[in-house]
């Protein structure tokens, strides 16, 4: 699992939630930061923040996707979102968006529903020889359903959408 965000506080919060739940976790500051670390860590899933220096959510979401080794991750935008950050998603090829403010239980339901798509679909990961723990795993007994209730405030049309 990496998370994504410019704002030290949320991607601390976002990595002791998924702990939490049994998943492990890598954080990066920005979407530059994010490209230098993906093939390292390898990830599961990735969550991005859209407002970011140097490399936003949307750009790196764009060079993922055109990497044939990172193109069919799990991506969450992870942020307050507007029509135009979910329709460029969409546009990208993000997997779904959760929006700021957030309850950590939407967070885990969100994270588990993409995780379980990416160990479905062998093409996501990054080869036969994955590096010992660098990939999050849910804890067994996950969540069905996930990605229900999302939203209702401010910012909910991008709660829970999928693109795909």
């Amino acid at each position: 699992m990496l998370v994504v965000d410019d704002n030290k506080v949320i991607r601390q919060l976002i990595r002791v939630n998924l702990e939490l739940e049994g998943f492990e976790v890598v954080t990066a500051a920005d979407g530059a930061e994010c490209l230098d670390v993906v093939h390292q860590v390898r990830p599961d899933v990735i969550t991005l923040d859209v407002v970011m220096p140097r490399l936003d959510g949307l750009r790196t979401a764009a060079r993922l996707r055109s990497d044939s080794r990172t193109q069919r991750l799990p991506l969450a935008i992870v942020s307050a979102c507007t029509q135009y950050e979910v329709e460029a998603g969409l546009d990208v090829g993000v997997d779904a968006f959760l929006a700021k403010p957030f309850e950590p239980n939407e967070l885990v339901a969100l994270v588990r529903q993409l995780v379980e798509r990416g160990e479905s679909d062998p093409s996501v990961q990054f080869g036969n020889d994955t590096a010992a723990g660098a990939n999050a795993s849910a804890p067994a007994g996950g969540t069905s359903g996930a990605g229900r209730g999302m939203g209702g405030g401010e910012g909910a049309e991008c709660a829970g959408r999928s693109g795909g």
